[in-house]
């Protein structure tokens, strides 16, 4: 493990500031349009930053300068250096000239750190992160930290991604997991390597593999990271859950923030135990009583209403009725497909009613 190095001793000359330039030291391929860059500071100066923070640098491309924001993906316990993993898309600019262009040796203008995406000065001791894509950085930064602190942490670690070999840094946490046996990682893919064996989980992340990764995740501090429609179903998943929201985090690689006053506020719609709802049942002429949290599987029930039902998690698609009107927060896992829920119908056993809904039952 590498040594925890107390910054806080050090004067404010020892630490890097970003009025002094960066030069890169070293780039590590990660995964394909993926890679890691490294920086020191030319006078020596160390590193002072909290894991999952940002640094936004300053790139040179055809005559102009951008500006990029990527997230730290080294640890603060590893001062002499700083890292960025940055993954290209198609329609990517700076971060296709850092891969094709950004060598060791190379010097560059950097601002930060910043960011309030970051672990708790108090410290908890069961985290739960859940990320995909490149938003695997800020999960990767805080794992490192927490290992090279010896602390006695508990982490489930998931993250998803397209095929295994686009799983970033994935032996270096192999490694630390290898060691530590409280890291527990769970890696999801929607696409096989060719001629490649996976053993591990495939599909989307929904519910039920949340409960298989980590059963106690009621008990988790959660943070997430990715793309905003992935972090957008896992509020969902989570909600529909019964999560405590106040103890999840998410940070937009799209769109970091430097401030409180700066998180976006999400528009979650989120089933209130007190809050009165109706279920009609029009074919039966049934009109029964409920709350928001019951399900509109338990409310037929409750009222002598049959619908078949199998799973009851959302998967095995049994339960599918029609919704008339109203609204309904469901969160399934894959029992039902977009076209359905366009034409109006719902998985009854993962379908909690917002106010008054009628069901064509």
């Amino acid at each position: 493990m590498a040594v925890d190095m107390d910054l806080t001793v050090l004067s404010d000359n020892e630490i890097w500031t970003d009025a002094e330039q960066l030069v890169c030291c070293a780039v590590v391929p990660e995964a394909p349009n993926t890679a890691t860059f490294s920086f020191t500071s030319p006078s020596g100066r160390l590193f002072r930053y909290e894991p999952g923070q940002f640094l936004t640098l300053e790139l040179p491309i055809a005559g102009n300068t951008i500006w990029k924001t990527y997230t730290i993906s080294s640890s603060p316990s590893r001062p002499m250096t700083i890292s960025v993993t940055v993954k290209a898309q198609k329609d990517s600019i700076g971060t296709r000239w850092m891969l094709d262009h950004l060598q060791p040796g190379m010097k560059i203008k950097a601002t930060g750190p910043a960011g309030i995406f970051t672990l708790p000065r108090k410290e908890k001791k069961k985290y739960l992160f859940i990320s995909a894509g490149s938003g695997i950085t800020p999960s990767l930064s805080m794992t490192t930290y927490l290992y090279d602190r010896g602390t006695d942490v508990d982490i489930s670690f998931v993250h998803c991604a397209h095929r295994p070999q686009e799983i970033i840094a994935r032996q270096r946490l192999e490694q630390m997991a290898s060691r530590v046996p409280t890291i527990k990682l769970s890696f999801i893919v929607n696409e096989d390597d060719p001629y490649l064996v996976w053993t591990g989980l495939r599909g989307r992340l929904n519910q039920l593999m949340i409960g298989l990764i980590a059963g106690d995740y009621l008990e988790r501090d959660v943070y997430c990271c990715g793309p905003e429609p992935f972090m957008d179903a896992v509020r969902e998943m989570l909600i529909g859950l019964g999560y405590d929201m106040a103890n999840y985090h998410q940070e937009s690689f799209a769109a970091p923030v430097k401030k409180e006053e700066q998180l976006p506020e999400h528009d979650d719609v989120v089933p209130d135990e007190g809050a009165s709802a109706s279920v009609k049942f029009a074919r039966s002429e049934v009109t029964a009583e409920c709350h928001e949290t019951h399900t509109v599987l338990a409310v037929a029930r409750g009222a002598g209403i049959v619908i078949p039902s199998g799973c009851t998690f959302g998967v095995c698609g049994t339960c599918k009725v029609r919704k008339t009107s109203g609204e309904v927060h469901m969160v399934h896992n894959g029992g039902i497909s977009e076209e359905d829920i366009d034409s109006g119908y719902i998985l009854a056993c993962c379908s909690k009613p917002i106010g008054a809904v009628e069901i064509d039952v």
